[in-house]
């Protein structure tokens, strides 16, 4: 049994369903991201699990004992917010003693342990300073050691840095993770950014329409993608229309090129149109190792992104995105220039829907 289980969890304001039978099980220790737009439900299972609202119909467990019923300041849950939430007229110290504090814990242990949080978050030389003292980082760090003071069971983040700018964001995520790493402590974090949940989450429940579109570890929900959503929202991914040319060999037909996939086509006809996948990185100007595959197109678009050249090519019907590496020394090919792209067969997945 999961540490954290999430079961048939259904969440209606009035006749609108905002989560639908969604469930889930968290081990203890692990750190699952919560990804999808905005409206698709991640926030309500959240609040959900940190008892802010009632489910419509479900079960929540945490290490077998279900919660539903209970309070928030019940669950033993630490809980951290977008928008920071500290008390303007406490001290960094006093802001992360609150819990400790409400729990009567004495004041031997809530000073070794506001001691031990600051040195955590490599604030402890600001304890005596107020939040409107602080930078945006440095308050959610704050409000990131008030959450694990009261050393809670799970640790909720609703997108905690949506608010801060990108190198600090960069940062945090970092030293977020490299905190929940060390004290083993199970955690969700939602976020609407596919980077972040991509590179520190051991798995990611991508949600669409109040379901759960697709769980699976990072490499898996961007290399394996089970639907078109899953597949356009997280990462950078051309879409291709192509033909059905013969269902039982497995070759489709891509603007007037035909191609052999890696996968089957049974259950397909001859003559269907496929909504095809593939990602911008497997595709390079010319054949490379690996490649089996070439397509003449024409230049359409040149973007210099500094470290990356995006270029666009038309094959026909369908636009290809593919990423270069800036080479000082060999400009990029023009815009309206003939060229050959290359990728695998393999690397062309179909979508479903």
């Amino acid at each position: 049994m999961a540490f954290l289980e999430i079961s048939h969890l259904q969440k209606s304001f009035g006749t609108n369903k905002v989560v639908q039978d969604f469930n889930l099980g968290v081990e203890k220790g692990e750190f699952v991201s919560f990804l999808g737009p905005s409206g698709c439900g991640k926030t309500t299972v959240l609040r959900m699990v940190a008892g802010f609202e009632v489910p419509t119909s479900g079960i929540i467990r945490i290490d077998g004992k279900d919660v539903v019923d209970l309070k928030p300041n019940q669950r033993n849950i630490g809980m951290v917010f977008q928008a920071y939430a500290l008390f303007p007229n406490m001290t960094v110290a006093q802001n992360v003693a609150f819990g400790l504090r409400v729990s009567r814990k004495p004041k031997a242990e809530i000073d070794a342990t506001v001691a031990e949080m600051l040195e955590l978050i490599r604030l402890g030389h600001l304890g005596d300073r107020f939040p409107y003292q602080l930078s945006g980082g440095q308050q959610q760090r704050v409000a990131l050691a008030r959450a694990l003071a009261t050393k809670p069971q799970v640790l909720l983040l609703d997108e905690p840095l949506s608010a801060l700018d990108a190198k600090i964001r960069v940062s945090l995520r970092q030293e977020i993770r490299a905190i929940q790493q060390k004290l083993g402590i199970t955690t969700i974090f939602v976020t609407h950014d596919q980077e972040e949940a991509l590179s520190i989450s051991d798995r990611i429940v991508v949600m669409h329409e109040g379901r759960a579109e697709q769980i699976g570890t990072p490499f898996d929900i961007y290399n394996q993608p089970v639907s078109r959503f899953v597949a356009s929202f997280v990462g950078t991914l051309n879409v291709l229309e192509g033909k059905v040319d013969d269902a039982e060999a497995g070759i489709v037909d891509l603007d007037g090129n035909r191609i052999t996939l890696a996968q089957s086509l049974s259950g397909h006809k001859n003559g269907e149109m496929l909504a095809l996948a593939l990602r911008p990185e497997a595709v390079t100007i010319g054949l490379q190792n690996g490649h089996d595959t070439a397509i003449e197109g024409i230049i359409n678009d040149v973007h210099f992104l500094g470290s990356v050249i995006r270029t666009r090519v038309s094959l026909g019907k369908n636009n290809v995105s593919l990423d270069m590496f800036n080479n000082p020394g060999s400009p990029p090919p023009a815009r309206g220039e003939k060229v050959k792209i290359g990728f695998a067969a393999k690397d062309l997945l179909v979508l479903g829907e």
